[in-house]
């Protein structure tokens, strides 16, 4: 089974009902009207590949679907809001992507929609995973800086620079890790400044452990563990794991560059 996953980009003007729908996919379609909202939605769809194609379906198909059927859902939900100088919410929008879902699953039968994931800015995302979930995830990024030194004392000098080459250097090195943590909640819950708890608890847990630190000699955890990026994803883990209020971690995520990362779940 194949999972294929398709972001389109739109930006609506939340003070016109008369979007501009412009040409240009890439940036977003519609592309707003001097100050306007941006949207990323992405639509995961699951299936066996076509045969005669090697698709799971062609994207164009995805693209047309979203900007029939979602969009318009988008639009009027927005400028209603805006008209009645209502603020969007966590809940009203994972509401919205319920009636996107309901909208376009048949669009792509017998493919299945199996995710819609919401980007409300370069950093954080909504995401779910059924139209009647009562559940829904909630991911934001951030960022620390560390340095570290991989090194195994089992190991002489030479074994340590082959099993792990200029990582071994005792100089140590640093990177800009980006930590993404994705939570659980449930649409019964309440915003009421919950994000900033949230924001403030990863903070006092982890980062605030972790950042601007020599990992290996500042941070308890790897005086005699190697502070790897799948020990660094294990320990975010152990750190944040039930310390949120009305909500239940369910990924961490760490990334040492923008090519690797490593995530850890129960």
């Amino acid at each position: 089974m194949h999972t294929l996953s398709r972001q389109i980009r739109f930006s609506l003007d939340p003070f016109s009902q008369q979007q501009t729908l412009g040409f240009n996919s890439y940036a977003s379609k519609p592309c707003g009207n001097g100050l306007s909202i941006y949207f990323s939605l992405w639509v995961d769809l699951a299936s066996e590949l076509e045969r005669d194609t090697g698709f799971v379906v062609n994207v164009s198909q995805i693209d047309q679907a979203v900007r029939r059927d979602v969009v318009p859902l988008f639009e009027k939900t927005i400028y209603e809001t805006f008209q009645d100088r209502k603020t969007p919410t966590l809940i009203s929008l994972v509401n919205l992507l319920k009636q996107s879902w309901v909208t376009i699953r048949d669009s792509f039968y017998p493919k299945t929609v199996t995710q819609l994931s919401l980007e409300l800015d370069p950093f954080r995302r909504i995401t779910i995973q059924s139209d009647e979930a009562m559940m829904f995830i909630v991911s934001e990024k951030f960022e620390f800086s560390a340095m570290h030194q991989l090194w195994n004392d089992k190991f002489d000098e030479a074994k340590n620079c082959e099993v792990f080459g200029k990582c071994a250097n005792p100089a140590g090195h640093g990177h800009n890790y980006i930590l993404e943590v994705s939570v659980e909640k449930t649409t019964e819950s309440q915003d009421d400044g919950w994000h900033s708890e949230f924001e403030k608890g990863v903070k006092e847990h982890f980062l605030d452990l972790v950042d601007h630190k020599n990992l290996n000699v500042d941070v308890a955890e790897f005086k005699s563990l190697n502070p790897t990026v799948e020990n660094l994803s294990f320990l975010a883990w152990q750190k944040l794991d039930k310390k949120f209020k009305n909500a239940k971690l369910h990924k961490v995520t760490v990334l040492e560059n923008d090519r690797t990362c490593c995530s850890y779940a129960e």
